[in-house]
């Protein structure tokens, strides 16, 4: 896909990059595969905001996705690609050799016409889905189950993708696009390939208009607010809050390790990189 520029016609213009569409699918998703969805504006059954700066935005319907591909040995034939409003990656649908329609993620490179297929020993081409210990060292990959049956947890996001690289007795070692590198068990599934709509990080809205059509509403500084509001506020003039920076709830916004998993600790081997 490209990027999109537009003439500076307006100041919004100016900046905007989008990406480019015109080959993605221009009609509505498939209705049986679709379901409503409900806007909670951030609010929780009792009225109260649990999620700040959200509310209104576009309707949009959430598009059920299969991200276990259990229909084994059975071939599926891309129909269309489509644009997903609940994720940065674009759906490939679907339809196997009896009929059954499924969304899919869509890989990089991946045509209208393409066939695909999962299962034990099928061929290494993009698409195809297969138990971790049948892809060979090296191969890019994307919507990787931690457990078997469980379907795809890890690298499903726009343009992400982890790389196998060894074995550990029944464990296959694999490389995340955060750099960590961890075992999952070689019986979970993966697909081949790299997922789709990898500029959307090229993306610049242009314009705070386009954050309300998703939904997201303004935020204040935290330092312009009252100390009754937030740890960061009051103070004669303008300060920069007198502390290190933290959450309105006082949990430091410095790097604080908040992961308290214990039980999967074992199948880290090297911790993700630290942002600069």
């Amino acid at each position: 896909m490209a990027l999109k520029n537009f003439k500076s016609y307006t100041k919004s213009t100016r900046g905007t990059v989008l990406v480019d569409r015109e080959n993605i699918w221009k009609g509505k998703p498939m209705k049986s595969l679709t379901f409503g969805k409900v806007s909670t504006g951030g609010r929780n059954n009792l009225g109260r905001i649990t999620s700040r700066h959200k509310g209104a935005g576009h309707k949009n319907k959430f598009r059920m996705v299969d991200f276990y591909r259990k229909k084994d040995d059975m071939k599926a034939k891309i129909e269309r690609i489509e644009y997903d409003p609940n994720r940065s990656a674009y759906l490939a649908l679907i339809k196997y050799e009896d009929g059954v329609q499924n969304y899919i993620l869509a890989p990089n490179n991946i045509k209208i016409g393409d066939e695909v297929v999962s299962g034990r020993t099928k061929d290494i081409k993009i698409g195809n889905c297969m138990p971790l210990s049948d892809i060979p060292d090296g191969t890019d990959i994307h919507n990787v189950e931690l457990a078997p049956n469980g379907g795809g947890k890890l690298a499903r996001s726009a343009g992400s993708s982890a790389q196998t690289s060894g074995m550990d007795d029944n464990y296959r070692v694999i490389k995340l696009s955060s750099g960590e590198i961890r075992k999952v068990i070689n019986t979970a599934r993966a697909t081949i390939g790299t997922v789709s709509n990898a500029d959307h990080q090229n993306i610049k809205i242009g314009k705070a208009g386009r954050n309300r059509w998703k939904g997201r509403r303004p935020q204040s500084r935290g330092v312009a607010m009252n100390p009754v509001d937030h740890p960061h506020g009051g103070g004669e003039g303008k300060t920069s809050g007198g502390r290190s920076p933290v959450s309105p709830w006082g949990q430091s916004a410095k790097g604080l390790k908040t992961r308290k998993n214990k039980r999967t600790n074992k199948y880290i081997i090297s911790r993700r990189k630290k942002r600069g």
